[in-house]
């Protein structure tokens, strides 16, 4: 790796390097969790307006006459005209700020966990508590990537594992919170799983070609005979994408237990949620973050321990 000797490199990939790594990369991962979903969302309103403003596209869709698409139309422009003046949104702009009082946060309040301990959760400014998701989600990504260097060992590879985690919390963090499973995440996810089975360095090819065409094929089956019966969706696709990804990832083999896994804690969390009437409007619990759950059980548990669970070894 990069000429580094085999001295240099159980240094770099020990569990107490990779878990300062994870700390720096939770806290990314809070940046990301909060504002992609903003950002998806400013440009699925900037394409509706953009749609809207052109009256040759209102009146082929709607079948309005002239005059009321060329109404319509300029109707929506002062939206667009309103969205060019919003300043940049992006997962490096602005810079992190308090969202009660506006306060910018200096380098030494972004350190990931630090930061929060040092400020007793508390904005410096105005002193509005600071959610305890962001130590936590720094914390569980730095003892995750610490565990990975643990278990595999100083071998480049567990970079690669660490990616995959990383990708995972955050889709989790996202669909729980908004209910979307982005495909700027999902799909990489999935591409990058192949890849790497294809360059040898994860499981063999053709269990990651099935696993990614049965996750997708299972769940998207799943959701046609469910909106069929009952004229309800189940599941967003990306739920699709998501088991898809994890089978490119872990192998078809561990499909079934992630689902399976997935299905009984999210049931489980559903009762709780609605006995403390904490469900969401529609009465659902996103999926993905289960499903995301039952792949790191896979990943830290082994296929082997995981096959005798289900009594396959």
């Amino acid at each position: 790796m990069l000429g580094l000797s085999e001295a240099e490199l159980a240094f770099w990939l020990s569990p107490w390097v990779l878990g300062l790594l994870g700390l720096c990369i939770g806290s990314f991962l809070n940046v990301v969790a909060y504002r992609l979903p903003q950002m998806m969302e400013r440009q699925w309103l900037a394409d509706c307006a953009d749609h809207l403003s052109d009256p040759e596209s209102v009146a082929k869709v709607s079948g309005a006459d002239k005059p009321v698409a060329e109404k319509l139309a300029a109707a929506a422009k002062p939206i667009t005209e309103l969205l060019e003046k919003l300043p940049p949104l992006g997962i490096a702009t602005p810079r992190s700020r308090c969202p009660h009082c506006g306060h910018q946060l200096r380098w030494h309040e972004n350190l990931p966990l630090v930061g929060w301990l040092r400020l007793g959760g508390k904005c410096a400014a105005c002193k509005a508590p600071i959610s305890l998701r962001y130590p936590v989600v720094e914390a569980a990504t730095g003892a995750a990537f610490a565990a990975l260097a643990w278990q595999m060992g100083p071998q480049p590879t567990v970079l690669l594992w660490c990616g995959f985690v990383a990708a995972l919390l955050a889709l989790s963090l996202i669909d729980w919170d908004t209910t979307l499973l982005p495909d700027v995440i999902n799909q990489p996810l999935l591409w990058a799983g192949l890849l790497s089975a294809l360059l040898g360095w994860t499981i063999p090819l053709q269990q990651s070609l099935i696993g990614a065409l049965a996750g997708y094929l299972s769940l998207w089956s799943v959701y046609w005979v469910f909106k069929l019966v009952t004229g309800k969706e189940g599941m967003g696709f990306g739920d699709f994408k998501l088991l898809a990804a994890l089978g490119a990832w872990l192998g078809w083999q561990m499909l079934l237990p992630i689902v399976l896994g997935a299905s009984a804690i999210g049931a489980l969390v559903g009762i709780i949620m609605k006995l403390n009437a904490k469900l969401r409007e529609g009465r659902y619990v996103p999926f993905g973050p289960f499903l995301a759950g039952g792949g790191l059980v896979v990943l830290y548990a082994g296929a082997p321990r995981v096959l005798g669970w289900m009594g396959w070894a």
